[in-house]
């Protein structure tokens, strides 16, 4: 087969390089503690979109660093009580529309889609940080001697809220709650469910990002959403980067899942290697299996809905 990455039988093996923090637990353990200590003051807002048989609502909560995050509420126009999917999208978008979610309502389930906080929704990324905010966020915040004013130190525990949140609203089953989502959005469903082990008890990640860092600065693939530029500046002192990247690299949350989880990649992927995503993947001690596509790249895979679909369905 074409091969980018190792072979298969290493990628099953391959254990990751970037460095975990040796506070790494405390740090999570912190901001967690962080999330929960805020009231999420949640606001529903009737959406003006007419879906027939579905409740549509625009969604706000509070999360950490003072932030609004928005998210869409798509329900059967039923009284009864529902299990709940937690959607996450890809780098740099937004919930879509409504009637995206019109499947998943049909086969009986709640959604919540969450905006991730400054990208190109209706959530706010209000938390004012020292140096650069200039293009690629995962080094928002990185020179800001505090490591909690990390970007995406917050958007992951805004997850967290998000759990918080439906388990609070009126009909949903809080004991079935699954999270799905693709690139960053499949990076988003691994922290959700290790941040809430207990409460996601099924986890669909697509071709995850945001994992083993300095293995992607190995492969030459610092570009696109994992843009050079957020290296460039701090070349001669890369120990220091890898370090303070450990704190969110999805790799070391991975291992606290408890949840079963279905993973999908794609071999062919150059924007989130394979070989990161193992990294993550290897780590995972919870009910779990792989759908490798051999000839394809970070692009819609086929059937992958399909097969996310009957998974949480049974």
């Amino acid at each position: 087969m074409p091969l980018l990455d190792m072979p298969i039988e290493k990628l099953r093996e391959y254990q990751g390089i970037n460095p975990r923090p040796a506070d790494f637990d405390e740090y999570w353990e912190r901001g967690l503690k962080e999330v929960n200590s805020v009231d999420p003051q949640v606001t529903l807002e009737k959406a003006d979109v007419v879906l027939r048989g579905i409740e549509t609502y625009h969604l706000f909560f509070k999360s950490t660093k003072n932030a609004t995050i928005h998210a869409h509420y798509v329900r059967p126009d039923t009284g009864e009580k529902l299990p709940v999917i937690l959607l996450f999208h890809g780098y740099g978008g937004n919930v879509g529309n409504f009637i995206d979610k019109a499947g998943w309502v049909a086969q009986g389930y709640a959604v919540l889609a969450m905006d991730c906080r400054g990208q190109r929704g209706l959530s706010e990324d209000v938390n004012p940080v020292k140096g650069s905010t200039q293009h690629n966020l995962i080094m928002r915040g990185f020179d800001d001697p505090d490591p909690d004013n990390l970007y995406f130190r917050n958007v992951f525990l805004d997850t967290a809220q998000l759990v918080r949140v439906a388990k609070s609203l009126p009909g949903i089953d809080a004991g079935t709650m699954y999270a799905h989502g693709g690139s960053q959005g499949g990076a988003l469903t691994v922290v959700c469910a290790a941040l809430c082990p207990d409460n996601i008890k099924k986890a669909a990640p697509i071709f995850p990002f945001l994992s083993d860092y300095k293995r992607v600065w190995e492969m030459d693939l610092a570009v696109n959403a994992y843009d050079d530029r957020f290296y460039a500046p701090y070349l001669g002192m890369q120990d220091h980067v890898w370090e303070k990247l450990g704190y969110i690299d999805i790799q070391h949350l991975a291992g606290r899942i408890k949840g079963e989880v279905l993973w999908l990649l794609a071999l062919m992927d150059n924007i989130c290697p394979p070989s990161t995503q193992f990294a993550a993947y290897n780590k995972i001690k919870a009910k779990k299996d792989m759908v490798i596509y051999t000839n394809h790249g970070h692009e819609s895979l086929p059937s992958s809905g399909d097969l996310v679909a009957t998974f949480f369905n049974t």
